[in-house]
C-alpha cells in the first residue's frame, strides 16, 4: 500500500519544502520509504521552478536536511485526487485548498500542526519576511509535526 502526503504553504520555498525534507528523513529512518510518498507545493505560483529560500536551506542544512534538489511548484487540481493526506502549514492555505477541493476531497485536507505533540500552535508561521530566527522555529515545529505524522503512519501501515 502506498500512502501519499502533500505539504502545502503559500510559495513552496520555506515551510512546505522544509516539511517535505524533514518528513522524508523521518520516513527513511523508520523504513517507510517504500510505503510513503511525500511532496510539497504552494497555493500560489510566485516561485515556480525556484529552489527553496537560501535562509531556509541554510537552517535546514545546519540540522542535516538537504533541500537543494527541491523546486517550487503550485498545487494542481489533480493533486487533490492523487494525495491521500494534504497538510496546510496555516489556515490561509487550508482555506485556499478547501476552496479548490470537491466535497469528497475535503476530508483529506488538514493542518500540518494537527500532528504536533509539543506545540500548541495550529499554524507554522511564515518566516519569509521575518528576521532570521523564524527559520529555526519553523524547523522545531516541522520536526514535531513530522514525528506525529510518522507515528500515525506507523500505526496505519504496519
Amino acid at each position: 500500500m502506498n500512502f501519499r502526503v502533500l505539504l502545502v504553504c503559500m510559495g513552496n520555498i520555506c515551510r512546505s519544502p522544509t516539511a517535505e525534507a524533514v518528513l522524508r528523513h523521518y520516513i527513511r529512518n523508520h523504513r517507510l520509504g517504500d510505503k510513503v510518498e511525500v511532496d510539497s507545493a504552494g497555493t500560489h505560483g510566485y516561485h515556480v521552478g525556484e529552489a527553496p529560500d537560501a535562509r531556509t536551506q541554510r537552517a535546514a542544512r545546519a540540522r542535516g536536511y538537504d533541500l537543494s534538489q527541491l523546486r517550487a511548484r503550485k498545487v494542481a487540481r489533480q493533486d487533490l485526487d492523487y494525495f491521500d493526506l494534504i497538510l496546510a502549514m496555516d489556515r490561509t492555505n487550508l482555506d485556499n485548498l478547501q476552496r479548490m477541493a470537491s466535497l469528497e476531497q475535503q476530508g483529506k485536507i488538514r493542518l500540518f500542526m494537527d500532528y504536533a505533540k509539543n506545540f500548541e500552535d495550529d499554524e507554522v508561521p511564515d518566516p519569509y519576511y521575518g528576521l532570521g530566527y523564524g527559520f529555526d522555529l519553523v524547523l522545531d515545529m516541522v520536526e514535531d509535526g513530522a514525528q506525529g505524522i510518522v507515528d500515525e503512519l506507523l500505526s496505519r501501515l504496519r
